[in-house]
């Protein structure tokens, strides 16, 4: 599965991955997943808002176990962001077969469309319109950089932009979602445990910045007659930096956008967006407002309009306790575990779709070992040996939850 995965969507000049909603790449990894549902003779669908969902068992019975995780990517990144989670779900099911489980629940395969956000600026699409946390009237006015719209990119996929929604049916049919992804961290590495469980997601969001000041031509015009908006986006980016330092938090400009975006053109705005993320909403807050407050400072001085817009905020998540308490039980001390010691649990700075799908139904996660700690890039990666040992545990938590 990971071989005939590993080309789809893959750069051949940066190694990194391209799997961009709705694009030819997003359609391969659609097919890809189909055929690996229907070659276990799994019943394979696709909800009204792009997700896919391969079965076994009655979907309408109701109280299913879900697994599964999503296909598209970062630009450049890595392999195992994502797809980890869905070839292990479908290696767990082989896992099961070999032990001759007899399943009591209905099981579901996932593959959540657009959980990065990196062609329309907004992560976990699939997940949030199911849940009811992103409406067909927003999603309906996304647009990528190319001026392309939400609406326009499914049509041209194939789908109907028109049927999108909250699809409370479906999800109460859910008694229980698991995702596995690789951590995007080293505290695994650092405990020497393979894989852990997840405790929380910390709260983060997006805000965009946009300096405004004015062109001009960057060979005639004097230093103290400029009104340069790069000059205060770059004063931003290292309040930014200095304030989540003070706070114990996150705080990343990752992409900017420039007019007129010539060499020798003075910019007449300058729009970046910062991500930030914090173990707690007050720490969120505090850090955000400081590094707002920094740049309007800056902007004031030097003459540049400033507005701020709030693009996302996803508060803290905590995972499910009784679930998560059930996972690490069934984990401990079982006889693929080597040891009785207990199995870490550990918070994350990273948003998935499980975050999004736990105030509608139970959820959990698992995380797979990142030796070195890198994600978003073609350098994230997980050792086979771990990757394995991330299949068996998940195999032993779907035995444990949705067979006799």
């Amino acid at each position: 599965m990971w071989r005939d995965l590993a080309p789809v969507g893959r750069d051949a000049g940066s190694g990194g991955y391209r799997r961009y909603a709705w694009t030819g790449a997003d359609a391969d990894c659609r097919s890809w997943f189909r055929a690996q549902a229907e070659s276990r003779g799994l019943t394979c669908e696709t909800d009204r808002n792009g997700n896919q969902w391969a079965w076994l068992g009655d979907p309408l019975a109701g109280d299913a176990v879900v697994t599964g995780s999503h296909l598209d990517s970062v630009p450049d990144g890595g392999a195992f962001d994502g797809p980890l989670g869905v070839v292990s779900s479908f290696a767990a099911l082989d896992e099961l077969r070999r032990r001759g489980a007899e399943f009591a629940r209905p099981l579901a395969i996932t593959n959540f469309g657009d959980e990065e956000g990196a062609r329309f600026g907004l992560a976990c699409v699939g997940s949030r319109l199911a849940a009811g946390q992103l409406t067909r009237e927003n999603a309906h006015l996304l647009r990528d950089g190319d001026g392309v719209s939400l609406p326009q990119a499914m049509a041209a996929a194939g789908y109907d932009p028109d049927a999108i929604g909250p699809d409370p049916e479906r999800l109460a049919r859910v008694g229980a979602f698991v995702e596995l992804h690789v951590e995007q961290g080293r505290a695994l590495d650092l405990t020497g445990d393979p894989v852990g469980i997840a405790s929380a997601i910390w709260p983060h969001g997006r805000w965009r910045f946009d300096f405004r000041g004015e062109a001009n031509h960057a060979g005639t015009t004097r230093l103290a007659d400029r009104r340069d908006p790069m000059l205060t986006y770059a004063e931003t980016v290292l309040a930014a930096r200095r304030e989540a330092e003070l706070a114990g938090a996150l705080a990343t400009f990752g992409k900017i956008a420039v007019e007129p975006n010539g060499v020798n053109a003075i910019p007449s705005l300058v729009r970046g967006w910062l991500d930030s993320r914090a173990a707690d909403q007050a720490t969120l807050d505090t850090v955000v407002t400081a590094i707002e407050r920094a740049a309007r400072d800056h902007a004031g001085r030097a003459g540049i309009d400033l507005d701020v817009v709030r693009e996302s905020v996803t508060p803290v998540v905590e995972f499910e306790h009784a679930l998560r308490d059930e996972i690490a039980r069934l984990l401990t001390g079982r006889p693929s575990h080597d040891t009785d010691r207990a199995v870490p649990v550990l918070g994350t700075g990273a948003g998935h779709d499980a975050g999004i799908l736990s105030a509608s139904v139970p959820t959990a996660m698992l995380f797979v070992r990142n030796p070195t700690g890198i994600s978003h890039s073609p350098a994230e990666y997980a050792a086979e040996d771990d990757c394995v040992a991330g299949v068996i545990a998940l195999a032993d938590v779907l035995e444990g939850l949705a067979c006799r």
